[in-house]
């Protein structure tokens, strides 16, 4: 069977062109992702993603940035508007968990309701008070239990909902500084330190399907960004213990350098499987994919494994969930 590309790759618009079209069936990404370009109405975007789906005439998946707050493409009315995860999180208290489980379902309904089926959630970075103000508010707190806790019901709630969750930024985010949109972020916390929080963050989930790499050097392992580390990858195969399916965060960010091409073939022979590229532009995503290609017949089989997990959701009642969450509300509570 031919393997698929080693990308996962973004329409421009709200349809795809003759171009793209042409261009996804001859390099058959693994999968796509969404922006808020790509989103007008819920019949607009069943539209798009068959389209994408019928490009590579396959049931490929089709994968958004819905946290929840700042980071979210799909917005009211289309889709439920929330706070973001920290501030939710913490409102919400001692019935937390219950409350995220209950967002991040809903959050699924919404997603498959409109063709798409991959989620970039649960972000498992913890946040300390030097947290940058790009990441911070999107953690779910700045304790590795709570974390943990809450991470595991998000992760749930995606796959009860027939989503792929896809777990970031491995190995750990939190300790950044800068943004990594703009910046490369330098971690120069101890091995111990990171070991006992940030890493530790994604090791009880290392049976999820999907990770996503950080663009971030952790001086006391390596001078590169974790993304184009070999050394750093395999931490996150070896000593997170993380067997399913590493996408890169978006190869199109100023914490790398060297061209998008030359990004993306690093990314690849540091040990990722896949790469994400999300700007749309055919400019970058041609020379991309001449440089990268097919998968390696490892990452393929991780990729079926992944693709595997994603399950037919359980039926659901939405307006039921949201009458859930609003009675856990800490106001309805007082």
């Amino acid at each position: 069977m031919t393997r698929f590309g080693a990308a996962i790759l973004a329409p421009l618009g709200l349809r795809l062109s003759a171009a793209e079209r042409a261009f996804f069936g001859k390099e058959n990404p693994f999968g796509f992702i969404l922006f808020a370009r790509n989103v007008e109405a819920q019949d607009q975007l069943l539209a798009l993603t068959s389209e994408l789906r019928d490009s590579v005439g396959r049931d490929a998946p089709i994968f958004i940035d819905q946290e929840g707050g700042r980071v979210q493409r799909l917005r009211a009315p289309l889709a439920t508007d929330w706070e973001a995860p920290l501030d939710f999180a913490a409102r919400y208290g001692n019935v937390a968990r219950e409350a995220m489980y209950l967002r991040y379902r809903i959050i699924a309904a919404e997603l498959r309701a409109c063709g798409i089926d991959g989620n970039c959630a649960p972000m498992l970075d913890v946040a300390r008070s030097e947290t940058h103000r790009f990441l911070k508010n999107r953690c779910y707190g700045s304790d590795l239990p709570r974390v943990l806790d809450l991470g595991r019901a998000v992760a749930k709630a995606h796959l009860d909902g027939g989503v792929l969750p896809v777990m970031k930024h491995m190995p750990g985010h939190g300790l950044a500084r800068l943004d990594s949109h703009l910046d490369l972020p330098r971690i120069a916390a101890p091995a111990t330190t990171l070991m006992e929080t940030d890493f530790a963050a994604f090791k009880p989930f290392s049976d999820l399907p999907l990770g996503m790499t950080a663009h971030l050097v952790f001086t006391e392992y390596d001078d590169r960004p974790a993304t184009v580390s070999p050394r750093m990858i395999r931490l996150i195969r070896d000593e997170i213990g993380f067997g399913g399916l590493l996408m890169t965060d978006d190869i199109s960010m100023e914490a790398l350098s060297g061209s998008i091409a030359e990004r993306g073939a690093a990314s690849l022979a540091a040990g990722c499987d896949v790469v994400l590229h999300c700007n749309g532009e055919m400019a970058e995503m041609a020379p991309l994919m001449e440089a990268i290609g097919e998968m390696t017949s490892e990452a393929y089989v991780r990729a079926v494994a992944a693709l595997t997990a994603r399950e037919a959701p359980d039926s659901v009642d939405i307006a039921g969930l949201r009458a859930k969450l609003d009675a856990l509300s800490p106001e309805r509570a007082g």
